[in-house]
């Protein structure tokens, strides 16, 4: 899709929208409906609701100027949908796709998690373990000396008072230079804490990180060993990496863009890897992918017993473990995972930003339903994305699955009302 093709459409009104809430049919191709359960894809509602979304996010792409997104939503443990809209590569034109691969950075964090969790399960760990107990390195110093235990809790839900960063710029470009494991080591000492333990919710790269080392230093294993063989294959995850898949520029992983400019475009990024910040902020990902990742937490959920995790500590993750005193919207944090009570529903997931990338997953434990966005660019909203998917197609759902067969038939005689409109207002 040419970037001037996408311009015309920045004159889509509100009128677009109002035609297609009225009619059952989409407003665009269907092809972006992928494997799910074939009597709630026919279901009008959905149909309808799926219809306007991708009107929706097509209209958003131009508005924002972004190059490409790719989008999934999935109900209970199947992909509903999914879809890709624009370029991942502006120079070449390569429309991206559902399989398309981008950084997920802090969604990281919740692989990074699970595997903190699984040995947990095993007893090699509690969450109230002191980390400077289980990293024989870990040296950083104290500057509160009523400062309660910094412990593995503290960490996963980021009320452990570090500082959010390693002593390093490299979220500073050109370059974005990040440090080694060894340079991490290496400055922790030099670097105290921001906070006393357990008093407010900080969020933290540095802590996520120092998570990640648990993992080698518990198992024996290296932290990418670690997470393919007990994380990433038993989900067949085959498109999810521990860091950016360098065999895949100019391929599949789409380029990553920056802020918009005044002149209306987005610079290129540098290609970047997280290296020792990778348990923190390092994965690539797609969106079928991270459904599949919605998919499993469903089902263990529903399922009980065991599979990669215990369902109780799947469980337990995904309840509140942090909350500022003041109650503060945004400091709700479980363990890995962030909670909130939004549109009078409970939602888990984790967004990402990183240099050209921006990316969120979102899921809704009760309605079973769960969106994956991603884009490459920076300096816009995700959340804007999958909180609105949720409120399209997730209502509909619920209304199909109480009520089969509840959206309105087709009409043809309102059909040829549809398509793309322009004027003044």
């Amino acid at each position: 899709m040419k970037r001037s093709c996408r311009h015309h459409r920045i004159w889509i009104t509100l009128w677009l929208l109002a035609l297609l809430l009225a009619i059952s049919g989409p407003a665009v191709a269907s092809t972006g409906l992928a494997t799910g359960p074939a009597d709630l894809r026919e279901d009008p509602g959905v149909k309808n609701a799926l219809g306007l979304l991708e009107v929706w996010v097509d209209a958003q792409l131009a508005y924002q100027h972004l190059p490409g997104i790719s989008m999934a939503v999935v109900y209970d443990q199947e992909l509903l949908w999914s879809r890709g809209f624009g370029v991942s590569d502006l120079d070449s034109e390569k429309p991206a796709t559902p399989q398309t691969i981008y950084s997920i950075c802090s969604i990281s964090k919740l692989f990074t998690s699970i595997g903190v969790m699984q040995l947990y399960d095993e007893g090699r760990l509690r969450l109230d373990d002191q980390v400077a107990d289980l990293l024989p390195w870990f040296n950083i110093g104290e500057a509160h000396k009523n400062s309660g235990p910094l412990t593995v809790r503290g960490i996963l839900s980021h009320a452990s008072g570090l500082p959010r960063e390693s002593d390093f710029p490299y979220w500073t470009g050109p370059e974005f230079q990040f440090p080694t494991r060894e340079q991490i080591k290496a400055r922790l000492s030099a670097q105290s804490t921001l906070y006393p333990a357990e008093q407010y919710f900080q969020y933290s790269n540095l802590g996520l990180t120092l998570a990640g080392e648990l993992i080698p230093e518990l198992s024996g294993q290296s932290y990418r060993e670690y997470v393919k063989a007990r994380i990433l294959d038993p989900l067949e995850l085959r498109d999810t990496t521990p860091e950016m898949p360098a065999n895949q520029r100019g391929k599949r992983l789409a380029t990553g863009y920056g802020a918009l400019t005044r002149e209306g475009t987005r610079p290129k990024m540098p290609f970047f890897q997280a290296r020792g910040i990778a348990p923190a902020a390092g994965y690539a990902s797609t969106v079928e992918d991270l459904a599949k990742f919605a998919s499993w937490q469903f089902r263990l959920l529903e399922s009980g017993g065991e599979e990669v995790l215990k369902a109780s500590t799947l469980r337990e993750m995904q309840r509140v473990q942090w909350i500022d005193p003041d109650w503060k919207e945004g400091t709700s944090r479980g363990l890995g995972f962030w909670v909130r009570r939004q549109d009078n529903k409970n939602f888990v997931g984790h967004g990402g930003s990183c240099p050209g990338y921006r990316s969120e997953f979102r899921l809704n434990p009760n309605d079973k339903v769960a969106v994956v966005f991603m884009t490459n660019a920076t300096a816009i909203d995700p959340t804007l994305f999958t909180r609105q998917a949720h409120k399209m197609v997730g209502s509909a759902i619920t209304d199909a699955t109480e009520d089969p067969g509840k959206g309105k038939p087709d009409d043809p005689d309102l059909n040829k009302y549809t398509g793309l409109y322009r004027g003044d207002w």
